[in-house]
């Protein structure tokens, strides 16, 4: 076998050791090297540009989240805004229909006051006339003659005002 043979395949096994190391290290280095170079300087390319749009698309949605808050605000803003406008619209229309009603209702008190004071005027002259027709029958039955209609009318105002 020539592997234990080392004195006489030693030289031989040397120089074609040095041979393929040569020519291998030649291959290595001119061809797979720098295709391996290659590829690695391409993937950290691509690696750099995926960071640099994921940087830019990050701060798109932080500017999107900023607007879209501001929008947010702002619709509250004008929400509050519109409530109070819309509270103090139908306070208004409330204070004035009060006053409206109050003003209606004033003027139906006073026509029933009117009312009320020419129908206690009526009722107290009907009653005045009635009360001096009794007094006067009620005189006439009692003692047989009619007394005389002015002295009955003055003491029925006397008995009234009383």
């Amino acid at each position: 076998m020539p592997q234990l043979e080392q004195i006489a395949t030693f030289p031989s096994q040397i120089f074609w050791l040095i041979v393929t190391f040569t020519a291998l290290f030649l291959v290595m280095w001119r061809i797979a090297v720098p295709r391996i170079a290659d590829v690695l300087e391409a993937r950290q390319k691509r690696i750099d540009d995926n960071l640099d749009k994921a940087e830019t698309a990050k701060k798109e949605a932080e500017a999107a989240i900023e607007a879209y808050e501001a929008s947010l605000a702002d619709a509250r803003d004008k929400a509050h805004g519109l409530i109070n406008d819309t509270a103090a619209q139908i306070a208004a229309d409330s204070a004035e229909k009060d006053a409206e009603l109050t003003e209606q209702l004033h003027a139906r008190i006073v026509e029933s006051e009117k009312a009320i004071a020419n129908a206690r005027e009526k009722a107290l002259a009907s009653i005045r006339d009635t009360a001096v027709e009794v007094a006067i029958a009620a005189t006439e039955k009692l003692i047989g003659d009619a007394p005389d209609r002015a002295a009955v009318e003055k003491a029925v105002d006397g008995a009234m005002k009383s």
